[in-house]
């Protein structure tokens, strides 16, 4: 058993650790995508789900777009998304994702979605739509998908897929042990065979994990062996941040140099890239990924 490094402060209780501190967001980058964001009438999963990397992201002109609306039919215990009964969808959205795209000028762009299980496509077309409407605006833009479980509805996983988009990303979020505490709604074989499906399919692929939810290291390189076994290209590694105290309660903060170890055993195991690092999120550094 490999000894990893631990602090005192490795509790929820503990204040917060000085690595784990971020620069408030300021320049002109930042107000310009802020502006669009607004303009535009767009959610961005940097907002909604309270990102310790916006500052850094919008400052650099890059925001991680949040389609379909802004309301998930998933009740996810470690996430600031609201949950509840979506409004009906907007059909205008891809055009307006595209054309603030187009004018932020960024060269590789980022779009998830909330979970919307109450759609029998889980919000495919528009998926579809928007990816297609970004290439035909900005066609030198390469875009990541970060993608909800579909629940098996392969056809829409498909149809998810196929528009064109180079890096496709489906985030376990969790070992397999804390599943049902972290994602009730979710099944971790379930999301094994969507990464496996879209690797199958051709795309290069891509899924994320939080630590300090309580997790072991063998854990934690189980889940690895597992997405490695499953064709998955990239791991991105980062510390969980409780949103409120409504949510999961932090385990312990992990100390960077765990996450220094994590990312030569990912690599090792045969993931072409690892992120790792206590502020590291699905979408971060995302246009290295390609």
């Amino acid at each position: 058993m490999i000894e990893l490094p631990i602090t005192e402060s490795n509790t929820s209780r503990a204040r917060r650790p000085e690595w784990l501190r971020v620069k408030l967001p300021i320049g002109e980058s930042y107000k310009k995508v802020r502006s669009l964001v607004d303009e535009y009438q767009l959610h961005t999963i940097c907002q909604s789900g309270n990102c310790p990397n916006m500052g850094e992201c919008w400052g650099e002109g890059t925001a991680t777009f949040m389609i379909l609306g802004n309301t998930c039919t998933r009740s996810c215990s470690f996430c600031a998304v609201k949950t509840g009964r979506p409004s009906e969808y907007d059909e205008d959205e891809p055009r307006r994702v595209a054309e603030a795209i187009k004018l932020m000028g960024v060269k590789h762009a980022v779009i998830t979605s909330v979970n919307r299980d109450e759609l029998n496509d889980r919000g495919a077309e528009i998926w579809f739509q928007t990816v297609q409407a970004v290439k035909l605006l900005s066609p030198e833009t390469t875009i990541e998908t970060l993608i909800p479980d579909v629940k098996a509805t392969w056809w829409a996983l498909e149809r998810m897929i196929s528009a064109g988009q180079e890096v496709v990303s489906h985030n376990m979020e969790t070992v397999a042990r804390l599943y049902r505490k972290v994602r009730p709604q979710a099944k971790y074989e379930r999301s094994l065979e969507q990464i496996q499906r879209t690797k199958d399919f051709g795309k290069r692929t891509k899924s994320g994990i939080m630590v300090g939810l309580g997790e072991t290291a063998e854990e934690v390189y189980q889940t690895m062996d597992d997405l490695v076994n499953h064709g998955c290209d990239v791991l991105t590694i980062g510390q969980y941040l409780q949103p409120t105290k409504m949510h999961l309660d932090i385990v312990e903060y992990v100390h960077p140099d765990t996450f220094a170890h994590y990312r030569e055993v990912g690599l090792a195991k045969g993931f072409e890239i690892v992120e790792s690092g206590p502020l590291v999120r699905s979408s971060y550094h995302a246009e290295r990924h390609l």
